[in-house]
């Protein structure tokens, strides 16, 4: 049984009252802040996060810098996670593995022995099994951190202190880039070539003007640990860089290599960042068993130490530039890298950058440093010289000196007082062993004491002087691209560039079919069907009961088709899905979407970049592209609006600069095309005006060639543009009765 709790009394206190929403406010923002800052965004100076910032300084603690022997990873993580990172041992494993993984980051900082996984997506061994020291890089980002370069905090328990950020001599934000997700903002840096960082750099030194559209004339774009082609436009990259967000299409690169009795096959050597090639390769395999990949027949990884996966073709006739296109649009062997350069920027504010302000943020730090290690230095000089100065005075009254040590009570005092000595230069007196006061010691202390007031000149100078400071990180710049050469080794340029094919947009589901001619026939009652060759006579085409033939036109199985209905919707067909010749076909409707009410108007094929007039029976139209036409649906697409009631009366070519209408009245009407507006859809312009009746038929023809027309015993007439005269108004006029000879159906 539970106790009962009396209410409290009057006046007795109670627990504080706390509002549920302004308490869940003031904790979440807290945990974001503490994502954003402590684990998520790199620092704009070092290009480091809290987890990685802590593994270095402990591996600098632990003395594991190149050259030395490697130590135990477990080690590593344990002094890490107990000293400066209290979270999880695997979260710190993880962050020192992709530090070691040369297909991760563009320039390792850590140096691993061991299973550190591979491209394939194989996790790394246990960090019992593997060990680990720093690479140079690594040490270059922490050159001079001893020397007072940069601030320290206390770690978690308080005990120790770690770095808020690193020297940093290397441009790692950009050299290596940088991927996470904090709350409400995500950053996503891709690496760059170092070589290239420093030429920007240097440019941004003399000219701090700069702007990015400058320095990208250095830095051309990113540069992947796993190589590949970047096949964006420079337009894009440069808009990308400008803003801090934009994206990189990656393309895998490949080679044909030829193969017994003429075949030939497509051998992938290098795949986007961040792909795990398994997962690539199970993708693939998964394309081809679904018949997705026409072209290809097999696909194989034949990798060793370097990635080859080979793609075989289904024939040998087969384009290779066309095979790897339709594997480009649906695998990851091109993939797109988001870049969102957000960064804290001094360390502080989170905010997305662009180029020129990330190096920016580089430099600025680099001058802090060189500032704060060059007073570091004037005080150690200084102390020296303060030092030396008693060790001379020392030389010069040996036998006094020694004689207060062995008499005096109080040595130290009587030397400060029978010399003017300062605390530090009787202490170091007293300190001194026997050995190092002989005679050739006074000439190393006069020459160092010579040495150390030049270098304390100069380092004053450099400290008041802007422009010095600037000359000596411009000399540090080139040190680092000295030990990254652009030609050889780590630090050549391993992604290039290249423009996407021009066929990059075509449909490739046609690839495969074999491109023969055929006769398309369409009935009055919307049967069609496809007989092979051009059949020049179709006379003889039996139909269906009292069916007869309503449309005939050439074409071939790899052409498009657009059949527009009487009610002004456009439908896309395909040349190989047509039915074959024998029988009677099938019903039109089996492959488009027609209202009920709607019947098939005209049909004809698809030419990329051709355009039609397009009139309804109320003698209004327009301008239609071709291109706008092609669907890819069964419902098809709006073409022409039409009234209830209403329907198409004319689609013809638009090849020419005059438009010729004549209606139902007998009135005929000519005037200039531009005077027809160009639409993708809609209900267009009134082309003539009519009292009674509608349109009776449209065309369009050049002036120059004059107009012509047929009569209904087939001869031939024309009117020449003089002899048009009379004829040639302005759109949406009444038109007058056409010349003597016309035919009396009204029909072009």
């Amino acid at each position: 049984m539970g106790k009962n709790v009396d209410p409290p009394a009057a006046g007795e206190p109670v627990g504080d009252v706390v509002n549920l929403r302004e308490a869940l406010e003031e904790r979440y923002l807290a945990y974001a802040l503490s994502t954003i800052m402590g684990r998520a965004l790199p620092d704009a100076r070092d290009g480091l996060k809290p987890v990685h910032r802590r593994i270095l300084y402990g591996m600098q603690i632990l003395r594991l810098d190149p050259g030395t022997p490697f130590k135990k990873s477990a080690k590593i993580v344990g002094d890490v996670m107990g000293s400066f990172h209290p979270h999880g041992d695997q979260a710190i494993y993880d962050a020192l593995v992709r530090l070691a993984q040369d297909f991760a980051s563009r320039y390792p900082l850590v140096d691993g022995q061991g299973n550190f996984g591979n491209i394939d997506g194989d996790s790394a061994a246990a960090y019992r099994y593997t060990e680990a020291r720093m690479t140079d890089v690594a040490r270059l980002l922490l050159e001079g951190i001893d020397e007072d370069s940069i601030d320290f905090r206390d770690n978690y328990s308080g005990d120790q202190q770690e770095p808020i950020v690193l020297p940093a001599a290397f441009p790692n934000l950009l050299a290596n880039g940088s991927q996470g997700i904090a709350v409400g903002m995500a950053t996503s840096i891709p690496p760059h070539n170092v070589a290239e960082l420093c030429d920007a750099a240097l440019y941004l030194v003399t000219h701090p003007q700069a702007t990015t559209e400058q320095l990208l004339a250095f830095v051309p774009g990113p540069d992947f640990p796993t190589g590949g082609i970047i096949v964006d436009t420079p337009e894009t990259i440069q808009e990308a860089y400008r803003t801090g967000r934009g994206s990189f299409r990656v393309r895998a690169r490949w080679s044909r290599e030829e193969s017994a009795r003429g075949m030939w096959v497509a051998v992938v050597t290098e795949i986007p960042y961040g792909v795990q090639k398994s997962r690539l390769i199970e993708k693939l395999a998964e394309l081809v068993d679904d018949k997705k990949l026409p072209l290809v027949a097999e696909v194989r990884d034949e990798s060793a130490e370097d990635v080859r996966v080979v793609i075989e073709p289904r024939a040998r006739n087969v384009d290779p530039a066309m095979m790897m296109e339709s594997v480009f649009r649906l695998s990851e062997l091109e993939n797109r890298f988001p870049l969102n350069m957000n960064v804290l920027v001094d360390g502080v504010v989170p905010r997305v950058v662009a180029l020129h302000e990330a190096l920016k943020q580089w430099l600025d730090h680099r001058r802090v440093v060189l500032v704060r290690r060059s007073k570091f230095r004037l005080k150690q000089i200084e102390h020296r010289l303060e030092v030396l100065a008693g060790m001379l005075i020392v030389f010069l009254h040996l036998d006094e000196v020694i004689r207060i040590i062995r008499e005096e009570d109080e040595p130290k005092d009587a030397l400060k007082a029978r010399f003017a000595l300062s605390d530090v230069q009787a202490n170091y007196i007293l300190d001194t062993r026997l050995r190092a006061l002989r005679r050739i010691e006074e000439m190393q202390l006069r020459t160092e004491h010579d040495g150390l007031v030049a270098e304390k000149t100069g380092l004053e100078d450099l400290v008041a002087d802007e422009a010095k400071q600037w000359k000596t990180i411009q000399a540090q710049i080139r040190d680092i691209k000295k030990k990254f050469p652009a030609d050889k080794g780590v630090g050549k340029r391993r992604t290039t560039f290249e423009l996407a094919p021009h066929g990059a947009d075509f449909d490739l589901s046609e690839a495969m079919i074999e491109r023969e001619p055929i006769t398309v026939l369409v009935s009055r009652k919307g049967w069609i069907r496809a007989v092979k060759g051009h059949q020049a006579d179709v006379s003889g085409v039996a139909f269906k009961g009292d069916d007869s033939l309503l449309i005939s036109l050439h074409a071939e199985t790899t052409s498009k088709l657009l059949l527009v209905a009487t009610n002004g919707r456009v439908f896309t067909l395909e040349g190989s899905k047509l039915p074959g010749g024998r029988g009677f076909g099938e019903p039109v409707r089996l492959m488009a979407d027609l209202d009920e009410g709607a019947d098939v108007f005209t049909m004809f094929v698809y030419r990329p970049g051709a355009k039609m007039l397009v009139v309804s029976y109320d003698g209004r139209g327009f301008v239609a592209p071709q291109d706008e036409m092609v669907g890819g649906t069964r419902k098809g697409k709006g073409l022409l609006s039409v009234d209830a009631g209403g329907r198409v009366a004319v689609i013809v070519p638009a090849d020419g600069d005059h438009v010729a209408t004549i209606g139902e009245n007998r009135k005929l009407l000519a005037f200039p095309l531009d005077q027809v507006p160009e639409m993708a859809r809609g209900k267009g312009v009134r082309l003539q005006r009519y009292k009674d009746g509608g349109l009776s038929d449209a065309r369009v023809f050049k002036l120059a060639d004059g107009l012509t027309w047929q009569d209904s015993a087939g001869r031939n007439f024309a009117l020449g543009g003089a002899e048009l005269k009379e004829w040639i108004g302005a759109r949406a006029e009444a038109g007058r009765l056409p010349p003597k000879g016309f035919p009396k159906n009204n029909k072009f």
